[in-house]
């Protein structure tokens, strides 16, 4: 059966976290399902920077559905209506008690998991903006991507392709990881001739 992955966004959602978890999984083969999370609710959002994005569907029609992960993209705007969502608390509080994969990047940890303290027991990052209020049992300020059980934390965007690919290792194996990895060409290296 393919692995199903859940990644809610609102208005406000950041852009390079959203639609980088997004590709990297899809890479993976894993079927991604993007819900809007929206008052209006319609399937497009506004992200952070002003770009648009169409979701699959809008949060309402996935309360009922199974979900092998969900990932919860930040942006302070995005994360906030993220936890607004009464629906996407429903879905939240199933999959935690199911033991499935959570993972949160950049504000999303705090606003989105640990004010509502489903982080309490846990290790996490955010963004750096955000870890003097994490509600974790530790927070882990130096680690771009921290993996503690079934939770997966990220600092911001700069770390979206590491935290995309230890979602793809902890769903589908360290080899699928390295096959997505690769061709990535994830090396920093910078030539300059003047």
């Amino acid at each position: 059966m393919k692995i199903r992955v859940l990644v809610p966004i609102a208005d406000g959602s950041e852009e390079i976290e959203s639609v980088t978890v997004v590709d990297i999984l899809r890479r993976a083969g894993v079927d991604v399902f993007v819900s809007a999370v929206t008052s209006s609710n319609t399937r497009e959002i506004t992200a952070s920077r002003g770009v648009k994005i169409v979701a699959d569907d809008v949060i309402s029609n996935s309360i009922d559905k199974m979900w092998d992960a969900i990932v919860l993209p930040g942006g302070i705007d995005g994360a906030k209506h993220l936890a607004e969502s009464k629906i996407l608390d429903k879905i939240l509080i199933k999959h935690i008690s199911e033991k499935k994969v959570i993972a949160a990047i950049c504000a999303s940890p705090c606003t989105v998991l640990g004010d509502k303290g489903f982080l309490t027991n846990r290790i996490a990052t955010c963004h750096p903006h955000f870890h003097s209020s994490l509600k974790c049992r530790e927070l882990d300020a130096e680690s771009r991507v921290v993996v503690d059980d079934h939770y997966i934390t990220s600092q911001g965007p700069g770390t979206a392709i590491d935290f995309a690919l230890e979602i793809v290792e902890m769903l589908c194996g360290v080899v699928k990881r390295e096959e997505v990895a690769s061709p990535l060409v994830l090396t920093t290296s910078t030539t300059s001739y003047y």
